[in-house]
């Protein structure tokens, strides 16, 4: 996970791809074409925390159950 937020922060066009991905899952399928073991659970866990470069945000949707993943 660590090794994907990494290459995240320091890659524009991984970052474009990234922003106009609707879920976590979108993401996680992103990551796993780059190599990266990391499932939509998994960047969910990470809401609200930061690294170099890379600030998770969650985005509640309606229907969702509150509190789920944090």
């Amino acid at each position: 996970m660590q090794a994907f937020l990494d290459r995240l922060g320091r890659d524009p066009v991984l970052q474009a791809r990234v922003e106009i991905a609707v879920t976590a899952d979108e993401v996680a399928v992103l990551a796993q074409d780059l190599g990266f073991a990391v499932s939509g659970s998994d960047l969910l866990m990470l809401s609200r925390r930061s690294t170099p470069g890379v600030r998770m945000t969650r985005v509640q949707h309606p229907g969702e159950y509150p509190g789920r993943y944090y």
